[in-house]
């Protein structure tokens, strides 16, 4: 019983439905009725192409190196009795960074300088007994042989007061290396020996390590393919180079190409590169992954446009065009390059047509479009970026 009652509960719904529809083509035109229901027009973002400058770079990842490295070791062994720099510090080339116990150095310069005034003292007697014996040999009263044995003796003892000296020589030189100095202008690292303990030259790490940070040199690789035109341009002049962030979020300085390796990787079969930068904000540090731009050109009054219009189809990529009739055109083109969220298209649009930048999602060839424009259009953007970060 309860089953007949709900068919004939949706037979009465249908022949409602059915009833009102009949009334409302009877109320219709032959003409409208046919007529086919308009498709609602898309809203999307859009923007106009226009020419401008636009720099070509080859991408590569590089490795920060310090322009010069200097560890600091000692020459001579003694204690350590004064430090004069901190870690960290910025020192110049020249700078006083440590100083060993100078007195056993200076007490040597004392005894060979008092050697070396006992021997000129035995020589200036020797000198003049040399004379004396001269004189008395020219008139006979000496013998050939006593003057000979004096002038070997004169001899010998200046033999002996040049050696004193340069005893005394070296021992001013090794007292100069109980001062140690900075070889090079740089940033020094971690402090390996401590005041008060002994420094030997033997000690790997000397006694802290001093490093260039200006300038300073980066190292990258790029496709041997790029090897040719990069030759070609550096034939022209210096070719500029951009560090940036891992991120690609920060540019951390602008330096110039310093050289191409002289052999290609023949496992990676790339090229390695060196570019200096001054790196006066000190953002390059030893050691530090970047991602490096190398300049190659500059390409005049060329068509620039948002990388979010670029869509990847079967047929390649493409580009949704606004015709002046306010529908979509999709439309094959090349696109160069894509760096800082600018596509570089060099076939397919001309400047002063209209690109579609969001909601393409919605569009098909011959699709009615609906600019946004000011606060519509942000707030599309930002539906677009939430929709693109939902998983």
């Amino acid at each position: 019983m309860k089953r007949f009652a709900i068919a004939a509960l949706a037979t009465l719904v249908v022949a409602s439905l059915a009833g009102g529809a009949i009334l409302y083509l009877k109320r219709l035109s032959p003409a409208e009725a046919a007529m086919p229901v308009p498709e609602a027009a898309v809203p999307v973002v859009a923007s106009a192409v226009s020419g401008k400058d636009v720099p070509i770079y080859l991408h590569g990842i590089g490795t920060v190196a310090a322009y010069n490295t200097d560890v600091v070791r000692s020459q001579i062994q003694g204690q350590l009795i004064r430090i004069t720099f901190k870690e960290g510090q910025t020192v110049k080339a020249g700078d006083l960074l440590a100083e060993i116990d100078p007195r056993p150095y200076q007490a040597q310069i004392e005894q060979f300088t008092a050697n070396r005034a006992r021997d000129q003292a035995q020589l200036t007697n020797a000198e003049a007994n040399l004379s004396r014996d001269t004189q008395l040999g020219d008139k006979g009263y000496a013998t050939p042989q006593l003057v000979d044995t004096q002038k070997a003796q004169v001899a010998q003892l200046q033999a002996a007061v040049q050696a004193d000296q340069a005893q005394i020589d070296q021992a001013n030189v090794q007292l100069s290396y109980t001062r140690l100095t900075s070889a090079i202008s740089g940033i020094t690292g971690v402090r390996q020996v401590d005041i008060g303990n002994v420094i030997h030259p033997t000690d790997p790490n000397g006694l802290v390590v001093v490093t260039q940070i200006e300038p300073i040199s980066l190292l990258f690789t790029l496709p041997q393919a790029d090897l040719t035109a990069i030759q070609d341009r550096m034939a022209k002049g210096p070719m500029k180079v951009i560090a940036y962030s891992q991120d690609n979020g920060m540019k951390l300085d602008e330096g110039d190409l310093l050289l191409v390796d002289n052999e290609i990787a023949g496992t990676t079969g790339t090229i390695q590169l060196k570019a200096t930068f001054p790196n006066h904000q000190h953002r390059l540090w030893p050691g530090q992954l970047v991602n490096a731009r190398l300049l190659l050109e500059t390409r005049k009054d060329a068509i620039s446009i948002a990388g979010s219009a670029v869509q990847q189809g079967q047929s390649g990529t493409y580009v949704y065009v606004v015709k002046p009739d306010q529908t979509a055109e999709l439309r094959t083109i090349h696109v160069a390059q894509i760096t800082d969220g600018q596509a570089l298209v060099d076939q397919g649009l001309k400047p002063g047509e209209v690109v579609v930048i969001d909601g393409q999602y919605r569009l098909k060839e011959g699709s009615r479009v609906k600019q946004l424009h000011g606060k519509a259009a942000q707030e599309a953007d930002l539906q677009s970026a939430v929709q693109d970060a939902i998983p």
